[in-house]
């Protein structure tokens, strides 16, 4: 039965971890809301944590079903996908450069009401879908999920998915609530290099993943 337990666990939080890569995924998000005040960036951090475990939970349980039930293929879902997230990198990259910290910081304020709602309006996507939990994740969550025992998945299954997912998300809420620390020690300019940087590999990431959604769709064409 621990055999089981322990398999399981291990099998989903090696399989999503590297794909989701919360410190990258945080990173992210620090690019895309850098004015947000430590209240509105612990709110975010439990949000978006929040967001990406009923996503992945739903991707591992049902998300074969759902796909099925649309005529959706995982190629379709990561072209789509890649195709988003090149289009945030893009719009990261030629995003115009920061502000001072201090002078961000009292436009945040002075702007509360109006930052948290671009916030809300934000905090599903881009931040969770794609920015956390991509077509990428998803894709891996629902393979993980169609590898259950044909006689369906026994409670054990159920508990060590449930604790991989606790595991990987608490990872994600730390990243995500401890990122904008980062900003301290890189300083205006270090913040803006990095940034423009991981804009970059965010539009490469996306071209990837839509590259390789093409590619499958391709390889289906039959050749005369």
């Amino acid at each position: 039965m621990w055999h089981d337990f322990t398999h399981i666990f291990l099998l989903i939080l090696t399989g999503l971890l590297p794909v989701v890569n919360p410190p990258g995924s945080a990173l992210m998000v620090l690019g895309l809301v850098p004015q947000a005040t430590a209240r509105q960036r612990a709110w975010l951090a439990w949000s978006i944590t929040l967001n990406s475990l009923l996503l992945l939970a739903a991707s591992i349980g049902v998300g074969a079903y759902v796909l099925s039930f649309f005529g959706i293929s995982i190629p379709v879902l990561r072209l789509t996908g890649g195709a988003v997230i090149a289009a945030t990198g893009w719009r990261l990259l030629n995003a115009p450069a920061q502000l001072d910290h201090g002078v961000a910081a009292s436009i945040a304020e002075a702007e509360a009401d109006a930052a948290e709602e671009s916030l809300r309006s934000q905090v599903f996507y881009p931040l969770t879908l794609p920015i956390t939990v991509g077509p990428g994740s998803i894709a891996v969550a629902i393979a993980l999920g169609t590898g259950s025992p044909e006689e369906g998945p026994l409670p054990i299954h159920v508990a060590a998915a449930a604790l991989a997912l606790l595991v990987l998300c608490a990872l994600i809420y730390v990243c995500m609530r401890y990122a904008y620390q980062l900003r301290h020690l890189l300083g205006n300019s270090g913040t803006n290099v990095v940034l423009r940087l991981l804009a970059f590999v965010i539009l490469c990431i996306g071209v990837q993943i839509g590259w390789l959604g093409l590619s499958a769709l391709l390889a289906q064409v039959p050749h005369a």
